[in-house]
């Protein structure tokens, strides 16, 4: 469902991705673990063609997303952890807005609201304004808005951020709830144990390249170490070694 080839970005004398190449597949949760600063965001940027790769591309259901870009636009749904609304909306009527710019009539945004209230609790921010939620209560509007249009691909890039508890919890349960035949989750992070609960495979990214790609207990027995947080610093120092 995602087919990344060679994807390096630069920035002057920057290098922010450098030949990243993997694949993730049609009903999956897909992690992309590092530190911040590792090339994370600016890879799920260029994957959602709000930025042009320096070389190599990625096709998107076949779609390359340098050569087509609206078309990858159109099968995405983004979530970040810096997201705004708009103050003196409701929550509903945000969701309708934006149901709209995808194209649904007013009788299927209604009704993917009720399927979007039922999966993330959105009781208490549909008829608020903006202005009045906590960050838990617009990150849930932020992710309804993402996936109103029920798209193939999920981006949540650092979308935890901030979350107290409860709203963790609830943004944990969604994304694997989200996990489906024909659908692909991209879940960004660099708290090892959101990866851990909710990835099916994962790759380590640091300085903009590729250090590992597995599942969470294949990366751990490749490194004979018992956590995922010791065998990231274990490929840090692996990495090191071979560059000396």
């Amino acid at each position: 469902m995602l087919d990344v080839q060679h994807l390096s970005k630069t920035y002057g004398q920057h290098r922010a991705l450098h030949d990243v190449t993997f694949a993730a597949h049609d009903g999956e949760i897909f992690g992309l673990l590092g530190p911040n600063g590792a090339g994370k965001t600016t890879l799920l940027r260029t994957l959602a063609t709000l930025l042009t790769p320096t070389s190599g591309t990625a096709l998107l259901n076949g779609i390359d997303i340098t050569r087509d870009p609206e078309r990858v636009r159109r099968m995405l749904g983004v979530v970040n952890g810096g997201m705004g609304l708009y103050d003196r909306l409701t929550g509903r009527e945000t969701l309708r807005y934006f149901a709209g710019l995808y194209g649904l009539t007013r009788t299927q945004a209604d009704s993917r609201i009720e399927q979007l209230n039922a999966a993330l609790d959105l009781n208490d921010t549909l008829d608020r304004r903006a202005a009045e939620y906590s960050t838990g209560m617009r990150q849930k509007i932020v992710i309804a808005r993402a996936v109103i249009h029920d798209p193939a691909v999920l981006i949540l890039d650092e979308a935890a951020s901030g979350l107290d508890i409860l709203a963790r919890r609830a943004l944990l349960d969604f994304v694997q709830a989200m996990r489906a035949p024909g659908r692909l989750v991209l879940y960004s992070t660099h708290v090892m144990s959101e990866i851990e609960e909710v990835a099916d495979r994962v790759a380590i990214i640091e300085r903009g390249q590729l250090l590992a790609l597995d599942t969470v207990h294949g990366i751990l027995h490749a490194t004979g170490q018992t956590g995922l947080e010791r065998a990231f610093f274990h490929l840090l120092q692996q990495r090191a070694q071979e560059t000396q």
